[in-house]
């Protein structure tokens, strides 16, 4: 059973910061996408960061140069530390991974219940 559990969100101050955590039981991240969606009020759901199957990372035009992914090294927690954060970035914050076997991964994701953070 995969559970993604996704923490750290909270209210704060345009310029300030903060580092989302996401706590995977069941899969490992690693070899198959991961990443961090969000989606702000009346908005459709979009990808802020994602770490491709090779291993490649992208951000979002408007996160480049603010917001950083990063994983421990076994594989169970997903990170997104946020910097400079701006009044635009108010969403809630979704972790994903694919889905996957023992020997490929799946398109399709599971997905965290979000965590809500507020700039103001």
């Amino acid at each position: 059973h995969v559970q993604l559990v996704e923490s750290g969100g909270d209210s704060v101050q345009a310029g300030g910061s903060l580092k989302l955590s996401c706590a995977a039981s069941g899969l490992r991240f690693n070899r198959c996408e991961r990443g961090w969606y969000r989606q702000a009020p009346g908005k459709e759901r979009e990808p802020v960061s994602i770490i491709s199957r090779d291993g490649t990372t992208t951000y979002a035009d408007s996160v480049k140069g603010r917001f950083t992914i990063s994983q421990d090294s076994a594989g169970n927690t997903l990170y997104l530390q946020m910097n400079s954060l701006k009044t635009e970035d108010t969403a809630v914050y979704y972790c994903a991974a694919e889905d996957r076997t023992s020997f490929y991964c799946r398109s399709s994701k599971f997905w965290g219940q979000g965590t809500q953070v507020t700039v103001s």
